[in-house]
Parts: C-alpha cells; sequence; structure tokens
C-alpha cells in the first residue's frame, strides 16, 4: 500500500479521506476511498505503451454509459486541475465513484438473474455500437478474444502437459473456426471482463458493471462469449445455464447466426486465455485469490466444454434465439451415397450406423449433437486431433513433401529417434504408409534373408489386406470369403489360458504350446522363414499369449534358420503401458517388428524395424521405394507422436488407468456368470461373455448387445475373437480413471437391466 495517498487525494482532488482500504485488482492498484459523504475507487496504473490514451478512451465512455444509463457504471471525476487523469511518477490515476450492490458471485442464482446479465449486456452494448475511440482500437493484448493467439506465448507457464494440451486445442480450433471469420463479425466497444466480481447485483437482478480495464474494440459477440464463460463456471449444466443469458441478451440486441455459430469456440477460448494468465500471474503473485479465483473452476469448464459437441451446443444456443434448428440426420441419405460408390465389403459400425464430423482427444462428435466416449479408436493414439500432431502437420506440409530419394533432416531425425526405442540390435527401419504394407514388407525381408518360404503364424491373428497380408492371416483366409490356408503357412495354436487346452500361465502353459507347435513345424516338411505373431491377439479376442510361449518359440524359429517378427501394430507406442512395445511383456527381442496404426496418430504412416544383417540381405539389386513411406510431413507427424507420447506421459498413463480398468472388469467377472474373462494390459483389454463359467461356450448375442446398448448411452466400444464374444476396449491412451469408471458402471447397468 502506498503511505502517501491522504495527501495525494488532498493535492490531486482536494479529498479529506476518513478511510483507505486497498482493494485486489489485476494490472492496477486500487484503494476504496471514503470520505464524510462519499466513496471513490482511486486507481494507479504504472507506465505502458499507449496508457494515456486507453485509460482517457475508458473515461471517456464512462461519462457516455453513465450518462446514458446512470447509477449502473462508474463515473470518473476531475482532479483539481480539471483533468480526468493524473499523472504520477510512475504512470497516471484517476478517481472514479465506488459503486454499491451484491457481487454476481456472492448473489442467488437463477434463470431471472441469468437472463437480467444478458438484458443488462446488450442495454449497455446498444449504447456502445457507435462509439470509436483510438485508444481501444489501438490495443492489442492478450485478454481480447480477437488475439487470443497472444497467449501462446504463456503456454508454457502451465506446468502439466496433459493441462496445456488443452489449451492448446481450444487456440488452435479457434484458429480454424473463428479467425477466417473475424472480419465478417460486428465489432465494437466492449467492456471485455463481465465476470462475476464485476457485475453488481440488487435484488436478483443486474444492475451494474465496474471494471472497464479490460475495454476493448473486438467483435460484438465476444462481449457474450465472456460473461458466459465466467457465469456458467461450477455449473454441472452449462449450456442450460448459459441459455437464459443468451436469451436476455437476444431480445435487446438481436444476434446473428454466424455470431451463435462461433460461441461454442470463443466461449473455449476465453477459458484457455484465463487459465493461460492464471498460470503467468501465479508466479508474480503467489499469493493472490484475486487472480487465481477462477483458475480452478475454469479447468473443470475447460474438461467438460471439450467434451460437448459443438454442433449440440450451437443450437441450444440457437434455439435461446429462436433460430431454426441447423440438426438433420442425413444417415440414410449418406448410406445411399456410400452403397452408389462403395463395395459393401467396406463394413460399418454399429447396428445403426454414425456420422462423425468432428472429434477432441477422447470424444468423438456426430452430426446430431451426441458426444461419444470413445473406447475403440486405438489409431488416434495420443488422442484424437491432438494439437501439437496437426500442428506439426501443418507446417511439415506448408514446407515440404517430397519421397525419399531426396535428402532432409525431419527423415533423419525422426528416424534416429524412433530407432532409440528399440533394443541396440534392431538398427534399420523402413518407412511404409500402412500396417499391411509393413507387414508386407518384413515377410520380404525375412524371405530375402532366410531363403526360405515357410510362414508360422498364429490362430486368429491379422496382419494386414494385401494379398501377402491375408495369405499371413488366419483371421481372414480361415473366414467366409476366405481362400484358405497356403501350402507354405504353419498355424501356430494360439496359446490361450484361459479356454485353451493349457491354462497354467506360470509358464508351463506357454512351453507345451510351444512343444504343439514345434512338433507341427517339423511336421509340415516347410522350413520357416519367419514366425510372425501379435504379443497380444487382438482379432482373437485381445488373448495375450501364454507366459514364456515365446522365450521358447523364438529361439527354435531361430534354430531352424527363420526370424521372428512381432506385429506391434496394435500394441506398440506405449499402448500397454510398462511396455513400449509388447514384445517386452514377453521378455524377448525380436529380428523384425512391424508397426503401423498409432504410429501418426491417424496420419497414415507404418514401418518395419530391423537388423544390420537383415537390412543387408535386402540389399539384392532390386531397389525398395515406398511413394509416401517416410516423407517428411509423415515424419514430422511421427515425431509429434514420440514427443507427445514422452511430454504426456502416456505410456504411465495407460499403465495406471489400464490397471484401474482391468481391476473393475475383473469385479465384472466375478459379479456376474456372463462375465467369463478379462484379460489384457495397458490400455488394451477385453472382456469375454460366455454361456456361464463353467462351460465357457461364447455368448455372441450377448457381446452384441452390450456393444450397442453402450452405443446408445454414447459410448464406442468393439468386439471381436472367433465368436466375437469378447468386448474390445483399446481407446487413445489419453484415457481418464472417469472414462474407466464411466465404461465399467455403464457395463454393469448393461447387464444388470438384461
Amino acid at each position: 500500500m502506498r503511505s502517501d495517498i491522504g495527501e495525494f487525494l488532498k493535492e490531486a482532488f482536494g479529498l479529506q479521506a476518513e478511510a483507505i482500504k486497498p482493494l485486489e485488482g489485476y494490472g492496477s492498484e486500487n484503494y476504496k476511498i471514503t470520505t464524510g459523504e462519499k466513496t471513490f475507487v482511486l486507481k494507479f496504473h504504472k507506465q505502458e505503451a499507449n496508457l494515456r490514451d486507453l485509460l482517457t478512451a475508458q473515461n471517456e465512455l464512462l461519462l457516455v454509459l453513465s450518462n446514458e444509463l446512470p447509477a449502473a457504471f462508474p463515473v470518473p471525476f476531475k482532479d483539481s486541475n480539471g483533468n480526468f487523469l493524473r499523472k504520477t511518477a510512475d504512470g497516471y490515476a484517476h478517481l472514479l465513484s465506488f459503486m454499491e450492490g451484491c457481487f454476481f458471485a456472492e448473489a442467488e442464482h437463477t434463470s431471472e438473474l441469468f437472463y437480467s446479465l444478458g438484458s443488462f449486456l446488450a442495454e449497455m452494448n446498444k449504447r456502445m455500437l457507435s462509439l470509436r475511440f483510438a485508444g481501444f482500437e489501438a490495443r492489442r493484448f492478450e485478454w481480447d478474444l480477437k488475439h487470443h493467439d497472444l497467449n501462446k506465448r504463456s503456454l508454457p507457464f502451465i506446468n502439466d502437459a496433459g493441462d496445456r494440451k488443452l489449451v492448446e486445442y481450444v487456440f488452435l480450433q479457434t484458429r480454424e473456426r473463428v479467425d477466417p471469420f473475424i472480419h465478417d463479425l460486428r465489432h465494437s466497444v466492449i467492456h471485455n471482463d463481465a465476470n462475476d466480481l464485476n457485475i453488481l447485483t440488487t435484488d436478483h437482478e443486474v444492475t451494474g458493471l465496474i471494471d472497464f480495464g479490460d475495454a476493448c474494440y473486438s467483435p460484438l459477440i465476444n462481449e457474450l462469449a465472456v460473461a458466459v464463460t465466467y457465469a456458467v463456471m461450477e455449473k454441472d449444466d452449462p449450456v442450460r445455464w448459459a441459455l437464459p443469458i443468451i436469451r436476455g441478451y437476444h431480445e435487446k440486441l438481436r444476434l446473428e447466426e454466424l455470431e451463435i455459430e462461433l460461441l461454442y469456440w470463443l466461449i473455449a477460448a476465453r477459458l484457455g486465455i484465463s487459465v493461460c494468465n492464471s498460470a503467468k500471474s501465479k508466479l508474480d503473485k503467489p499469493d493472490s485469490t484475486y487472480i487465481t479465483i477462477s483458475e480452478k473452476p475454469a479447468w473443470a469448464l475447460l474438461r467438460r466444454w471439450i467434451r460437448l459437441n459443438p454442433i449440440f451446443v450451437e443450437d441450444e444456443f440457437r434455439k435461446a434465439c429462436v433460430f431454426s434448428s441447423k440438426l438433420a440426420d442425413t444417415v440414410r441419405e449418406d448410406l445411399e451415397k456410400r452403397r452408389r460408390t462403395t463395395s459393401k465389403a467396406l463394413s460399418l459400425q454399429f447396428n445403426r450406423p454414425i456420422k462423425m464430423v468432428g472429434a477432441a482427444f477422447q470424444y468423438m462428435f456426430d452430426a446430431v449433437g451426441n458426444s461419444f466416449l470413445d473406447c475403440y479408436n486405438n489409431i488416434p493414439q495420443v488422442g484424437h486431433c491432438h494439437p501439437r500432431v496437426v500442428e506439426a502437420g501443418q507446417r511439415a506440409m506448408a514446407r515440404l513433401n517430397t519421397n525419399t530419394r531426396y535428402l532432409n533432416d525431419t527423415y533423419n531425425e525422426y528416424a534416429e529417434n524412433l530407432l532409440q526405442k528399440f533394443p541396440s540390435n534392431l538398427t534399420k527401419v523402413f518407412f511404409v504408409n500402412s500396417g499391411s504394407a509393413a507387414s508386407d514388407l518384413a515377410i520380404r525381408l525375412a524371405m530375402a534373408h532366410t531363403g526360405q518360404r515357410g510362414i508360422v503364424v498364429m490362430e486368429h491373428g491379422y496382419h494386414g489386406n494385401t494379398r501377402l497380408g491375408i495369405d499371413i492371416s488366419h483371421y481372414k483366409y480361415n473366414r467366409r470369403g476366405g481362400s484358405g490356408k497356403n501350402e507354405t503357412i504353419i498355424e501356430a495354436e494360439i496359446p490361450d489360458t484361459y479356454k485353451g487346452r493349457f491354462t497354467d500361465n506360470d509358464g508351463s502353459a506357454g512351453e507345451l504350446y510351444a512343444e504343439g507347435l514345434f512338433d507341427k513345424i517339423d511336421q509340415s516338411g516347410v522350413m520357416p522363414a519367419a514366425f510372425i505373431a501379435e504379443p497380444i491377439v487382438g482379432c482373437g479376442g485381445q488373448v495375450p499369449l501364454a507366459g514364456d510361449y515365446l522365450k521358447s518359440v523364438y529361439p527354435f524359429i531361430r534354430e531352424r534358420g527363420g526370424v521372428c517378427i512381432s506385429d506391434e501394430v496394435q500394441t506398440g507406442f506405449g499402448r500397454l503401458g510398462q511396455y513400449f512395445w509388447g514384445f517386452e511383456m514377453h521378455g524377448v527381442v525380436p529380428d523384425i517388428v512391424v508397426m503401423g496404426k498409432p504410429m501418426g496418430n491417424g496420419h497414415p504412416m507404418a514401418a518395419v524395424v530391423t537388423t544390420d544383417e537383415i537390412a543387408a540381405s535386402f540389399e539384392n539389386g532390386m531397389e525398395f521405394f515406398s511413394s509416401f513411406g517416410g516423407n517428411p510431413v509423415s515424419c514430422a507427424v511421427g515425431q509429434s507422436v514420440l514427443d507427445v507420447l514422452d511430454d504426456e506421459g502416456l505410456p504411465g498413463n495407460a499403465k495406471e488407468v489400464g490397471e484401474y480398468l482391468l481391476q473393475l472388469f475383473k469385479d465384472l467377472v466375478e459379479k456376474y456368470e456372463v462375465c467369463g474373462d478379462a484379460r489384457g494390459e495397458g490400455l488394451f483389454l477385453g472382456l469375454e461373455f460366455v454361456k456361464d463359467k463353467q462351460s465357457k461356450m461364447p455368448h455372441t448375442e450377448l457381446a452384441s448387445i452390450v456393444q450397442n446398448k453402450l452405443r446408445e448411452k454414447n459410448v464406442l466400444a468393439g468386439t471381436d475373437g472367433p465368436f466375437v464374444n469378447a468386448l474390445k476396449v483399446k481407446p487413445p491412451i489419453c484415457f481418464t480413471k472417469d472414462n474407466a469408471q464411466e465404461l465399467a458402471e455403464l457395463i454393469d447397468e448393461i447387464l444388470s437391466e438384461l
């Protein structure tokens, strides 16, 4: 507190202060001044660029508003020289009337009060639409939504990378969805900070607004976006509470449809700005409750807001303005279009197909306003539309995209960083653009190196959609439409310790399954070029290979001149939690590793990693070339995925959340006779449905019912296995314990109803 305020008041304003009380503030030093008859607010501002012009504009705006709407806004007072601003040693001071009333934060929240807020702001904005002030129009600062991008420099102050990505996401989406329309929006001077400690109420009605320190010239809709953001914090149903504010505003000052279309994203951006500035300000004033008072509820609302379907929110906002709904269920028409252009061989998920239009991390949004919890898509490994991945692709595509016939730094850096994730003997990488192409190439490498033709494959295994990929995929060639086993293929019985021949998972079952395979290989008369298997057989129903199985099989294959291939297309890149690669959970090191799906978080990229010796065997004069494999854009995307995995600790999250969800599934197994087995590792889990625990007979119908009832409850999960009776759970690995709890509780609810 300044020591000379009393003297300053006498000299500058001719006032004798009876009481001086410091007030919390942001960007200014504020005091409540009580004299014999009146109460004032004295504000000190430290010198900064354009400060005089800005404060002059504030005072002029307040004079207009207090004349138009008396008693609703602070009134500025002149000093003893007849000026509204008083020069100080380090800036300027000005004196305002003190506004009485109950803060919005302390008032009882009712729909009538929220309607009054919207109505009040509209009445104020109507008076401001035609006003122009040079000080406001020249202003460019972090709290103006039009300049949300300035807050990117504050992102490093958000310590938690998982939290930081949420803000990066809303800024990215605002740039993509709002910024192109900025010049089409109505602009005006706006207050820009109608938060619950600036809004005054009397008898359940908004009667005043203070603190014009953030006033600026910006799109008019930003006024409403800011007010809604703060008003709906800590509300269980933020959209419902936003509606009366919007309705009250629209009835006084008609909103345009484009403004309503952008409002969801503007609210998200304001939340991002708020938490950025809280994080930054805590470094300077760690004990200031005024600065950080909204931080916790802002984070809570941001997490909730991102889960809401933007189309749903827009439609609710449109209803509040009595605009017609834009939602239209076009699934039938879209199906007809698809059938005209696409073979029926390409299937759709669920009995009632879903038309998706957007996604965010572990949530997906359909065209009619629903939000889905995605427990099934294992391709967006670090989350749908992760901003760092998106921006990496955008930057790289804007700079260079070419094939691997030219040198570029992005390729070399990514190749080196990817290989660092492998054991030291795996030193060469071939980039392609799909897991299928990677499997195909792995078999070619094995055959070139060994000179042998036989391939040992896993029962129910799947390795791709190429001709060779289908030949080595029991899941494809042995099912309806398949052409049967090729003569060079040797099938390994799946080492399933739940319903297979051997059930002790202490290593003995794995050894027994392996011994059966050895006999089969030796009796086949076919020399194996390779043994290929997933560490957890996804299409087999999420079946982990029995303990010590691979420890027995790998040496045998190598003794017969073959090589060992681990298909990590589904299990790699940290999905299994404590194991970055699935082969690690079995204590083995393969000769060739196949990867794909999550490698680019949805961008089409894949790779094969192998040894120097095997790579050298492939250098036989026939060039290997992939048009798109290893291009700079793909490598930039791939590098961003590795960075996010490390920075956000997502493998660790997969371990923690996966263990939690697996235990919840095991609880269901204990509770229900129809739940036979819960299994898997990390966030690659399966829950098998059976007729009863004694027979272990597959309950295919129940698995389908559960899957489709989850879909009705806006949760996406898959089914798989030889009898399609295992619920398959493999979400983006940013999945949370709350998400896991939600999934398990819904399954419990469905089973109890059945």
